[in-house]
């Protein structure tokens, strides 16, 4: 296993691990899960997440399980550069909510010697890339495609289905809203056509 530090402790390169996936995938899950060791292991952490994201708290970020860790909630990617001193690890939660300037505040992050974490949905409710994601995954060392369950059939799920009829981009939701299928039973749903 490689050493991200010198011999003398000093920080020699950072990295970006992008978590993507449909809601009620685990990608949340999966980012406190990562953020907590580190903190087991005696890094310094530091949690941004959108501030229009206020579903489960105005400032902590939630999984669907509960669990929950401190974040501080900003208005743009530029504040995160504004607001990261001084750590060795930085979880972004809902990237894909945040302005395009994620991808290159992200990867400025790395280029200073930070592990940086960021978790999002790949895309959105019509099955287009979504926000900045597509840009982060380009920049990305280390990608996990985490998959929920298709409550139609059973199988892998990777799409959004938006249960309710509002045609915004960025709509908050939950259960209520929202439902992980499979690309079949999406394409059945959605009317899309299978021909070229």
């Amino acid at each position: 296993m490689f050493s991200d530090k010198d011999m003398e402790g000093q920080q020699l390169y950072g990295w970006i691990e992008v978590i993507c996936g449909s809601m009620f995938s685990g990608k949340t899950e999966e980012l406190i899960r990562r953020l907590k060791r580190a903190k087991l292991a005696q890094q310094r952490v530091e949690i941004f997440k959108p501030a229009i994201d206020d579903r489960y708290d105005n400032e902590s970020v939630v999984s669907h399980d509960e669990n929950i860790i401190k974040s501080t909630p900003v208005k743009s990617s530029s504040k995160i550069l504004l607001l990261a001193s001084d750590v060795d690890v930085i979880g972004i939660d809902e990237a894909q909510f945040f302005d395009p300037g994620l991808a290159e505040t992200c990867n400025h992050l790395a280029n200073q010697g930070i592990r940086v974490i960021v978790a999002g949905l790949d895309m959105d409710f019509k099955g287009k890339p979504f926000g900045p994601i597509p840009a982060l995954l380009a920049y990305a060392e280390f990608i996990t495609k985490v998959h929920a369950i298709c409550l139609r059939c059973g199988a892998l799920a990777q799409y959004s289905y938006r249960k309710i009829n509002d045609e915004s981009l960025i709509m908050l939701g939950e259960t209520e809203s929202y439902e992980p299928l499979c690309r079949k039973c999406y394409i059945n749903i959605m009317g899309i056509d299978k021909k070229p």
